[in-house]
């Protein structure tokens, strides 16, 4: 099979829809999957030319011994619109370099995989063939995110779901989506969005 014939799949959902765990069946299946929001921290400790950016852009104390100062960035970048437009300005377009090297480097596959929380709202979806979205409903996705992130409180959960898409913008777009609301069996829905793009 030829590199340029490998569909570029994109795979998407609210925090706590359970995106990830999705993602991992279709890794058993055979498809390698790039996992979006894993790469960018990673890109944003070990890229010099993204540390660099958010130095300038964060100050000196972005960074403490080569870690990435978390806490400091997105108390600053939460409250800021306008700096966390200018974050994701340098960090969605090196994750997108970084992502499409990755898809290249991949061989005897039908398709590949890109699991990203943003990936409507940040219009990378643009660049892929078709996407999956994963959807829950929200009092199951806060019982997730509580039992996942016990430092998060329900105030911060809330403020997090009100800041993404709606599910119901995000379907508008999606070309396939998976129910994991505990009440229909994921693995058969996965085989079949596997057949259809195989």
């Amino acid at each position: 099979m030829k590199n340029k014939q490998i569909q570029k799949i994109g795979i998407t959902g609210g925090i706590g829809s359970g995106k990830t765990t999705v993602s991992r069946v279709f890794s058993v299946l055979g498809i390698p999957v790039y996992y979006a929001d894993d790469r960018a921290k990673w890109l944003m400790e070990n890229k010099v030319e993204v540390i660099d950016s958010i130095s300038s852009l964060f100050g000196k104390e972005a960074y403490s011994s080569g870690k990435l100062n978390r806490s400091l960035i997105s108390s600053k970048a939460f409250h800021n619109p306008a700096l966390l437009e200018q974050l994701n300005a340098i960090v969605h377009p090196a994750v997108g370099k970084d992502y499409a090297e990755w898809h290249l480097s991949q061989r005897n596959v039908p398709y590949t995989l890109k699991e990203a929380a943003l990936l409507f709202e940040a219009g990378s979806y643009k660049d892929l063939d078709k996407t999956i979205l994963v959807l829950s409903p929200e009092n199951l996705r806060i019982r997730r995110i509580i039992k996942r992130d016990p430092f998060r409180t329900q105030e911060d959960i809330k403020a997090i779901l009100e800041r993404q898409m709606k599910d119901e913008e995000k379907q508008k777009l999606a070309d396939f989506y998976i129910l994991n609301d505990e009440a229909h069996l994921v693995i058969p829905q996965v085989v079949k969005i596997h057949g259809e793009l195989s």
